[in-house]
């Protein structure tokens, strides 16, 4: 397992914590799926006391690494600010980045979130910038200090799964040695175990899970598929081709006359 700032994670598949019709689905959906990190809004916290207590006692309970987020966050001002808020909430230096740009697609603004992730590296955090498969984009938030990249695999919440498999595989390609994790738009099993197929290091879904009829069984399906397609990546998988060959060898076979 490829490391997160220094941090080994136990499992590659990390959950969103919102819109999951109880608590106690969502405490079920996380032990289903053996997932190593949660996800949470800082925007649905109040503070230590009444429901955000609540709120944070059942995140605490479920002991996985907490990743807040800037879910949200329009501007590099909003984003930074609510950063502060979420690393005094929850004691990390971990943050999950996202300066929306644009509001139907929640496409990330990439200059507004290269800016953010330069202050927030400067001063301590270990960003996680949601980003997409750009390849300049990735070079400028290296260089801005990240070492770990989240790229959507679609829109946020759209469950269209891998929209641009070209250029997933050839951000992999290019930064081999960075920690990424595919994040977003991701609707079906199957579309993380592709991800993983790819090479990526982890997949990060919320919708997908909390949205299903059984949340739970889907957070199962979601841990064996992102497994199996580790598997498979690390197997070294046969390549594709247009021609068929078959699989049982034709030397030696009988021929009637």
């Amino acid at each position: 397992m490829r490391q997160f700032y220094g941090t080994t994670l136990s499992s590659r598949l990390m959950l969103g914590t919102a819109q999951y019709p109880s608590p106690a689905i969502l405490s079920d959906a996380f032990r289903r799926s053996d997932a190593s990190v949660a996800t949470v809004s800082v925007r649905r916290e109040a503070g230590r006391g009444g429901e955000g207590q609540d709120f944070w006692d059942l995140i605490a309970a479920l002991g996985v690494k907490v990743l807040p987020n800037t879910a949200g966050c329009h501007s590099v001002r909003e984003a930074v600010t609510t950063a502060h808020m979420a690393r005094e909430l929850f004691d990390t230096t971990w943050i999950k980045l996202e300066v929306i740009g644009h509001s139907d697609t929640l496409q990330p603004d990439p200059f507004g979130l290269v800016e953010a992730a330069r202050i927030l590296c400067d001063d301590g955090f270990e960003v996680f910038p949601y980003t997409t498969e750009d390849l300049v984009l990735a070079d400028r938030l290296l260089e801005a200090g990240c070492q770990v990249l989240m790229p959507w695999g679609a829109p946020i919440g759209t469950g269209l799964g891998l929209n641009n498999i070209y250029g997933l595989r050839s951000l992999r390609a290019h930064f081999p040695d960075v920690a990424m994790v595919i994040d977003a738009g991701l609707g079906l099993p199957s579309h993380a175990a592709m991800a993983m197929e790819l090479g990526y290091d982890a997949v990060l879904l919320n919708t997908a899970v909390s949205k299903a009829g059984d949340p739970a069984q889907m957070a199962k399906a979601f841990a064996c598929a992102v497994e199996a397609g580790f598997l498979a990546h690390q197997a070294d998988p046969m390549p594709a081709r247009d021609m068929a060959a078959p699989s049982t060898p034709v030397i030696g076979k009988a021929f009637l006359e």
